[in-house]
């Protein structure tokens, strides 16, 4: 029999069960500091992540207003051409883009109201029929949130709008889909996005 080499898996039998233990090939990557050892920055990978997502903030503004411009185009888009499969699809991944990049990028009311957005491409039985003015005025509010900034009274500005967007919404979605009930349990449920 031959001896076990480090990366195999051992397995060592006992009278009521195994215990089964597979190498960790992390280990050698790893190395021990002292408890008492000052970490180095470079020797912190979240301290190097956090270093090089502050060495890039300065451009957060600039992608959130490209994000903002990709989302009016599919908003006029569908405007002008009417709901077709391709003008939905577009709105509602410049909508969720924003809802996953804006609170890494500083913006996280900007992801609430996009959340909301997201909601409402979703969950409409039909778009066609989802009053304009709802979409025109969540498409608005992320424009004018990345715009203006976060900050003071802002902030409380940004989180009274999101909630208001967000209960016409819910409000609407739930009233058309009252015979879809697997639509209405997650128009019911609470957002996952914090309400920023």
């Amino acid at each position: 029999m031959s001896k076990p080499r480090p990366g195999d898996i051992q397995v060592a039998t006992f009278p009521t069960h195994q215990v089964i233990t597979q190498a960790n090939p992390l280990r050698r990557a790893m190395r021990r500091l002292a408890e008492d050892a000052p970490a180095e920055p470079a020797d912190d990978p979240v301290a190097r992540a956090e270093a090089a997502l502050a060495s890039l903030s300065g451009e957060f503004g600039d992608w959130m207003a490209e994000e903002c411009q990709r989302l009016a185009t599919a908003h006029a888009e569908l405007l002008r051409d009417g709901v077709t499969k391709d003008n939905r699809a577009a709105l509602f991944r410049a909508a969720h883009d924003i809802k996953g990049d804006a609170a890494t990028f500083g913006f996280p009311a900007a992801a609430a109201t996009a959340a909301s957005l997201c909601r409402i491409v979703e969950h409409a039985p039909d778009l066609a029929k989802v009053p304009a003015e709802l979409i025109a005025n969540h498409v608005a509010a992320i424009q004018a949130i990345v715009r203006e900034g976060a900050g003071g009274q802002k902030s409380e500005v940004q989180r009274a709008l999101n909630r208001k967007l967000r209960n016409v919404a819910d409000d609407y979605l739930a009233a058309v889909n009252r015979d879809r009930p697997e639509h209405l349990e997650a128009i019911l449920a609470p957002s996952l996005v914090p309400e920023e």
